[in-house]
């Protein structure tokens, strides 16, 4: 446990700071899987997911959650399967 008022305040931050992130985390791991899902059956429909995960990506990016480079790769990741379909 910690043993003054600072490391408390920091133990409390890190605490909301990984709920936040884990939550961020969760909802681009959804949206990627959305779009893998529908990606073999439907192309239009799989074009939308491809759009909101994306913009999840890139949200994930803004909120500090994951790295730039990380986000970049992933994004490349996608259309690249969505344009060898």
């Amino acid at each position: 446990m910690p043993n003054n008022k600072s490391t408390e305040k920091r133990v409390r931050q890190d605490l909301k700071r990984t709920i936040r992130n884990r939550t961020v985390k969760s909802q681009v791991k959804t949206a990627v899987r959305r779009f893998e899902d529908l990606l073999p059956t439907d192309k239009t429909a799989a074009q939308d997911k491809l759009r909101v995960a994306l913009k999840t990506v890139d949200k994930a990016v803004t909120k500090g959650v994951i790295h730039k480079n990380k986000a970049a790769r992933q994004k490349s990741r996608l259309m690249k399967k969505f344009n060898n379909q």
